[in-house]
């Protein structure tokens, strides 16, 4: 009797595993044919991805705003990460072209095809993301609490491969310290010495801008709008 329980149990566990193995097979099919249909009906491009250090995009796209717009065209953008001349990018404008650069790595580096005309995308290895503003009741934290503790976080677990996104850094507080904070953490994820990591860093503080002027790898961005015939 113990002998048929033992190869009864045998028996179910490997059936077990043999159905654990097909539903994962199935998952994974399941999700590569997604890919394909979303890539095909939304004109999305192959990217190239390697080991290098640079994320380049040709006419990249938000994918979820695109698909809101049903009615409007979405105006899609460049983006050059990552070379010696632009290793973080300050701009005043969308932090919607922050998301979809962020959105364009991760669909890169999942397997899927990218919405834009062309993208070369060097590998990273964490993306981090600072964007919104938002309190914590339940363990008393304030808005600038929240703010800072995530900033310190993504300082002190960065490396020089990763993505930092950061949105309005400093706004949680008066405009003069806001200004010195966000300033500071800029200095430090662009300074090769201290981190230099590619980083899109939005900003309405147009004073941070002379950065470009005094610390190599950083550019100056602004979101330009044309009007025509009252549109």
């Amino acid at each position: 009797e113990y002998d048929l329980f033992v190869a009864l149990r045998q028996f179910v566990a490997g059936e077990s595993a043999r159905v654990k193995q097909t539903a994962q097979a199935v998952a994974q099919l399941d999700v590569l044919c997604s890919f394909a249909a979303v890539a095909v009906h939304n004109h999305y491009c192959k990217p190239e991805v390697d080991l290098g250090n640079t994320v380049s995009i040709t006419a990249g796209r938000h994918p979820v705003v695109e698909q809101m717009l049903k009615n409007a065209l979405f105006v899609p953008n460049d983006t050059l990460l990552g070379s010696e001349d632009c290793r973080t990018a300050i701009i005043t404008g969308k932090s919607t072209y922050m998301r979809q650069v962020a959105l364009i790595v991760l669909m890169a580096q999942m397997g899927s095809f990218v919405p834009a005309q062309s993208a070369h995308i060097g590998i990273v290895d964490r993306l981090f993301t600072r964007i919104g503003a938002s309190d914590d009741l339940a363990s008393g934290q304030s808005t600038f609490m929240v703010e800072m503790t995530e900033v310190a976080d993504i300082l002190k677990n960065a490396t020089p491969r990763s993505l930092l996104i950061l949105d309005e850094i400093g706004r949680g507080t008066s405009t003069f310290d806001g200004m010195a904070i966000a300033r500071a953490v800029l200095e430090y994820a662009a300074d090769r010495k201290r981190l230099g990591a590619k980083t899109l860093f939005a900003t309405h503080y147009h004073e941070l801008t002379d950065i470009e002027q005094t610390l190599p790898g950083v550019k100056n961005f602004n979101i330009a709008v044309k009007k025509r015939q009252g549109d």
